[in-house]
């Protein structure tokens, strides 16, 4: 007769793991059902009566020029931000990882914006583009722009995109500054010898080397451009001027808290979280092939 081997182990890891499920359960579990739940219904705006309308939320988000306009503006605002800041990013990261003498000094001087909440570089953007005593406006007047964030949804876009890879730009340069300094020395001086060229070399040993860091820092930047450019873009636009600057994630804030539509907001936030899901896969399904770890 065959005896089956039996490992007996101690309860203790789920005792460990219980608050962190129940934290993710109560804070991520829960509304993203609510919002499921809530995205079929028609409530009214003090939420004592609701009556079931199928996927009628959903159909006049798809024929609202509107949230269509939203959606456009986030993919492109998105993508820009993202590759801005990680370009940026890297390019100071090389920087700082050739100087010699006064690194720590550069260091945080790149590294300090990390520690300003998003609301408070939109209040910092706002007095930095103000039509009146705006440093960069003054500087745009010196070549003949004459940019007005408040009236003009061009200008208030580029004003977005400027704040929002300023604050990004940090974080991002901490990682591409470790992973630089993770390569080994030896890898360094094999390349200088095989290749004279600091260009040639660095597309073909150093960034192939960092597309781990990328890939992540890739993942995390768009993250970033969807959710948490939402204190820029209120402190700074309030999604206008005639709501050129309007977010996915703003748009649910607006017509969810400010204009008390709860199903339809519930139906955008369902549509963003397909949206960021679907990117995240392509992603890990596309991107991720050509990292090599």
């Amino acid at each position: 007769m065959e005896r089956r081997q039996q490992f007996f182990h101690s309860p203790l890891p789920y005792v460990f793991l219980a608050p962190q499920i129940l934290i993710i359960a109560v804070f991520f579990v829960y509304p993203a059902a609510k919002a499921v739940y809530l995205s079929f219904m028609l409530e009214d705006p003090w939420g004592t009566s609701s009556l079931f309308v199928w996927f009628e939320n959903y159909q006049i988000l798809f024929e609202s020029a509107e949230y269509l306009s939203s959606i456009g503006f986030t993919l492109m605002f998105a993508v820009v931000v993202s590759f801005l800041s990680l370009g940026l990013a890297l390019l100071l990261a090389v920087k700082a990882d050739n100087i010699i003498h006064g690194q720590g000094t550069y260091k945080v001087t790149l590294t300090w914006v990390y520690a300003v909440a998003p609301a408070i570089a939109g209040v910092i953007g706002g007095f930095l583009f103000n039509p009146h005593i705006g440093i960069f406006t003054e500087l745009f007047a010196m070549i003949g722009w004459e940019f007005s964030f408040q009236t003009d949804p061009v200008d208030a876009t580029v004003a977005l995109v400027i704040v929002s890879v300023w604050k990004q730009v940090s974080v991002n340069f901490i990682y591409f500054l470790a992973g630089l300094q993770s390569i080994s020395y030896a890898v360094k001086e094999a390349a200088t010898l095989d290749c004279i060229s600091d260009s040639k070399r660095f597309w073909t040993i150093t960034f192939p080397l960092l597309a781990p860091t990328g890939f992540f820092l890739l993942v995390i930047n768009l993250t970033y451009s969807f959710f948490e450019t939402f204190g820029v873009i209120d402190t700074m636009t309030n999604g206008g001027p005639g709501g050129g600057t309007t977010s996915l994630v703003y748009k649910v804030y607006r017509d969810g808290f400010v204009g008390a539509d709860l199903g339809g907001s519930s139906a955008q936030s369902v549509v963003l979280l397909l949206l960021v899901l679907t990117l995240t896969f392509i992603q890990f399904r596309v991107v991720e092939k050509r990292v090599h770890y």
